[in-house]
């Protein structure tokens, strides 16, 4: 059933913001050189690679420095990246990959292979859903980015701290699943994004 919601939400997404789709991107190619989009393979339901669209919001090529992104002093990112990122505007394309059937609108965030292969057997079982483009994990750390920021070691402390207890957070959707849950999500995302 969430799927039929999926492409309906998708589809009327698309449709509603398809002027601010159009806007986001002239502003894309006019603060700095490259695509509008960038695309990045992430793991999806059962294991399986895909490529999750967002808007890009570094420099060409920066994503080679690294993986996480570390809030405001992170120099990869353009400064018209760094306020898509804050609204997370960013992500706003994975609608396309919600109709396309790789992602769900609400579902774990999908990670990079680098990190899944740290999964033990209990956290692998969030790749038996669709990921989604937002969550309880997603939520309770909203602003992750900033909490990377304050660390020495942010790596460390993604792999160590952050990624073991957003997995916990995925587990309470995949175990109470429903529409009840699905737009509970849903509205508190767009609150928080308004708030």
């Amino acid at each position: 059933m969430t799927r039929l919601f999926d492409i309906l939400g998708a589809l009327v997404g698309i449709i509603v913001l398809f002027p601010l789709f159009l806007f986001i991107s002239i502003l894309i190619i006019l603060t700095s050189p490259g695509p509008v989009f960038y695309f990045q393979k992430r793991v999806g339901r059962f294991g399986k690679d895909f490529y999750l669209i967002k808007y890009r919001t570094m420099y060409v090529n920066a994503d080679k420095k690294g993986l996480l992104t570390v809030g405001g002093r992170d120099p990869r990112i353009t400064p018209i990246g760094y306020y898509l990122r804050k609204f997370k505007i960013d992500e706003l394309p994975q609608l396309f990959n919600v109709l396309l059937g790789s992602m769900s609108i609400v579902g774990p965030r999908p990670e990079v292979r680098k990190y899944v292969d740290l999964y033990n057997e209990e956290q692998k079982k969030v790749l038996n859903v669709r990921p989604g483009i937002t969550d309880n994990a997603s939520l309770e750390y909203f602003d992750e980015n900033v909490l990377l920021a304050k660390s020495n070691n942010p790596e460390e402390t993604y792999v160590k701290e952050i990624m073991p207890a957003k997995l916990i957070l995925n587990m309470k959707y995949i175990n109470n699943p429903g529409l009840e849950s699905y737009f509970a999500i849903i509205f508190k995302t767009i609150g928080r994004i308004f708030k």
